[in-house]
């Protein structure tokens, strides 16, 4: 009995040895972690707001540094220069107003956020000024694929920003100033692109371009406001004193409600993007789903999620009714609920064709039968001749596109895509066959778009033609 009661507190202690063994391997590895990322050591609050402070204000040299590294943004957008963007962004300061934003919120400092407020107006201003004045001279007005890239935000661009402004107060906040870091996070968060770019909508007039890219400069100096604002609570940052007490508690609610209206806006925002995002990339995967399974020679597709259409350009296969709404069922399960599939084909060419492979059949499956009989022979080769030469009179009728699109893009170099189909049309007593011609322009132009018609009419002898622009 004895040696069991021994076994048992043996066996007990064991347990403890192991349990205070786990605990102390759990306790250093949390310390390890703690040393490892805690960034409140190394923390020096006073200086990080007084650094930020200075970097608030445009004036002199601030200001002529903003202007020639937009010129320089401006310029590597026109010439789509990747290193020449990069070398303006490292140079401008537009960062200063937008930390004081996040700064000024979370320490209650009214008087900063007016500051930031101001400075960060008179930045933007100055630089779309800047971009729009380099832009009106008719040299630089082509839409790069740099400056289209610039036109509409991303919700990698929301996550890039807030990533980038989170690591660029960190590095702030330290006593030794990280300026490989700080310069770094510039490039990422690009904010001087979508300036350029709001600047060549202007000067182009064209304000599709100029509010996207305003839209994403606007989400980007959220997310990096809101990131520092973050961090400057999370370091408990001293909030600035007040000796009037109703001032300070004023002054707390409207940091507090400004808080709040951007945390709401930027979680608002970020889920527009995703779902936007989400969207498109269903979009995508079904499109390609269609054509692995179907064999559809898709050759053109557009995806519009605000009127939440896709459009299809189809050739070389006939899409009947049955398939058309076989294929729209299709889309719910691909996450595409209440989504409009729009197909655009030409097939009259396939129809006919279709028509004449039946005849060969039916010529070659009864041959055997009808050896001896010379007349039926006769008549379904005449059948066969017949429809050879109607499909011979379609396909002479069909435009030499390639010469077509080759001799409209030496006369309109600003025409940048060219496609076509035949649209069938008909009112219910005739049907009749419609060229439509799809254009997409580097810059719009009514003139040159009414031309481009007028040129195709009469190139084609055909009156009946549609163009679409983009």
């Amino acid at each position: 009995m004895a040696t069991q009661d021994d076994a048992n507190k043996e066996l007990d202690n064991n347990k403890k040895e192991v349990q205070q063994e786990f605990k102390g391997f759990f306790t250093a590895f949390k310390n390890f972690m703690t040393h490892l990322l805690d960034i409140r050591g190394e923390t020096d609050k006073e200086l990080t707001i007084e650094k930020i402070k200075a970097g608030i204000s445009v004036k002199s040299h601030n200001a002529w540094v903003l202007i020639f590294s937009i010129v320089i943004a401006s310029i590597g957008l026109n010439v789509s220069s990747t290193a020449v963007v990069i070398g303006a962004m490292l140079v401008s300061p537009l960062m200063g107003p937008i930390l004081g934003l996040g700064l000024s919120i979370g320490i209650n400092d009214i008087d900063t956020l007016k500051r930031s407020l101001i400075n960060l107006g008179v930045m933007v201003g100055l630089s779309v000024t800047t971009s729009f004045l380099f832009f009106s001279i008719p040299l630089f007005q082509e839409a790069t694929p740099e400056i289209i890239a610039r036109t509409a935000p991303d919700v990698r661009d929301v996550m890039i920003a807030l990533a980038g402004g989170l690591a660029l107060i960190i590095a702030l906040s330290r006593r030794t100033e990280m300026t490989n870091t700080i310069a770094g996070i510039a490039i990422a968060t690009a904010l001087m692109p979508p300036l350029c770019t709001a600047g060549y909508g202007l000067g182009t007039w064209n304000l599709e371009f100029f509010f996207g890219a305003m839209f994403l400069f606007i989400i980007n100096a959220i997310f990096i406001a809101l990131a520092t604002f973050m961090i400057v609570k999370f370091l408990r940052f001293p909030m600035v004193k007040y000796i009037n007490q109703v001032k300070r508690k004023r002054v707390a609610q409207l940091a507090g409600f400004i808080a709040t209206i951007i945390l709401a806006f930027s979680i608002y925002q970020f889920y527009l993007l995703f779902k936007e995002n989400q969207y498109k990339l269903n979009a995508e995967n079904f499109i390609h789903a269609l054509a692995d399974k179907t064999g559809a020679g898709i050759i053109s597709t557009k995806i519009d999620y605000t009127t939440r259409n896709i459009k299809l350009v189809v050739l070389g296969s006939n899409i009947n009714q049955d398939q058309n709404k076989d294929w729209t069922k299709k889309l719910e399960s691909f996450g595409l609920a209440n989504t409009t599939l729009t197909i655009q084909q030409d097939d009259k060419a396939s129809l006919l064709e279709n028509e004449i492979n039946l005849i060969k059949d039916s010529y070659v499956k009864n041959q055997n039968l009808i050896a001896t009989k010379d007349e039926i022979i006769q008549q379904k080769e005449n059948q066969l001749a017949e429809k050879e030469r109607e499909l011979q009179k379609l396909y002479n009728k069909m435009i030499p596109f390639i010469q077509i699109s080759q001799e409209a893009k030496i006369i309109y170099n600003d025409l940048e895509k060219l496609s076509y189909a035949n649209k069938l049309e008909t009112n219910f007593k005739t049907i009749d066959t419609i060229l439509v011609f799809e254009a997409s322009w580097k810059q719009k132009n009514n003139k040159k778009q009414e031309q481009l018609k007028q040129w195709l009419q009469a190139r084609l002898s055909n009156s009946k033609i549609e163009l679409v622009n983009h």
